[in-house]
């Protein structure tokens, strides 16, 4: 089967987005505690492959290697199927703009997305990654325990004191512009390989320059704070959540919904409803 072209995905984007709200609200809590995880799966690997490399002498290439590895976590959210908020922030507001949903929809869909994201990153944080011990806790000294330690402190620092807050709201802003184009992408094709080619480009790109991911900080920051980084606390870490919330949702609903809903949807007809119609005026 060909990829589908743009106007295609747009419809298909819309009916995903409706069909995201259908569920009941503990579907919907337990897809989103998935993805949660998956997320911090992507996460917890990517530091592991990144830890112990310096950068004086690797430069930038680190967080090179820690943009590969985290697309795994996109890979299972989008392969495996579950929700993750930041696709969400895309896939449902259209489905608004095509007047199938209401704010209402949205804000319930959202609301419960995060939360279940957010447990998800939690429990991958505390049990699968520190206590474990793949992430180091501040008494560490040698090991790879050590060195996964160094490297988690180093990505919470520059995301929860690093930078001002305009600056984490537009790194937020420019991440889910490329998570979103990620998904959008994968929608054109009907194939798990091309689905993968699709979106490990935008996801190599946002975690290679740094971009803030909300659901990603709920796994980075939280892991960070059990294994005792000094420094760090739930009030920096909810102050980015906050943040990273907001950019990822103008990334989202500006930069890719409303754009591709302007140059494909707009006063074109709902092929669900022009199909619906055929049938009725044939029975």
């Amino acid at each position: 089967m060909s990829a589908r072209e743009p106007a295609e995905m747009a419809q298909l984007a819309t009916k995903t987005g409706v069909k995201k709200t259908k569920q009941t609200w503990s579907r919907v809590l337990v897809s989103a505690f998935l993805a949660g995880a998956y997320i911090a799966f992507g996460g917890l690997v990517a530091i592991t492959v990144s830890s112990g490399m310096d950068p004086a002498v690797w430069g930038t290439l680190p967080s090179l290697f820690t943009g590969v590895a985290f697309t795994l976590g996109l890979v299972l959210v989008l392969i495996a199927g579950s929700d993750l908020a930041t696709g969400n922030m895309m896939l449902v507001p259209l489905g608004a703009m095509r007047g199938k949903l209401g704010m209402s929809d949205i804000a319930v869909n959202l609301t419960l997305v995060l939360l279940g994201n957010l447990v998800g990153a939690l429990f991958v944080a505390y049990f699968l990654a520190v206590q474990t011990g793949v992430i180091g806790d501040v008494g560490a000294d040698t090991g790879s325990a050590a060195l996964t330690y160094e490297r988690l402190a180093q990505i919470a620092d520059d995301k929860a004191i690093g930078h001002s807050a305009w600056e984490t709201f537009l790194r937020a802003v420019g991440c889910n512009w490329l998570v979103c184009l990620a998904v959008w992408m994968s929608l054109a094709s009907p194939s798990v390989s091309g689905k993968i080619l699709a979106l490990f480009f935008p996801i190599m790109a946002f975690v290679a320059m740094g971009f803030d991911h909300v659901v990603a900080n709920m796994f980075f920051l939280p892991a960070a704070i059990f294994a005792g980084v000094p420094g760090l606390g739930w009030d920096d870490a909810i102050v980015n959540w906050v943040l990273a919330a907001g950019g990822n949702l103008v990334g989202a609903v500006v930069f890719v919904g409303t754009s591709y809903w302007y140059l494909f949807l707009k006063d074109q007809p709902d092929e669900s409803a022009t199909r619906e119609s055929e049938v009725a005026e044939h029975s």
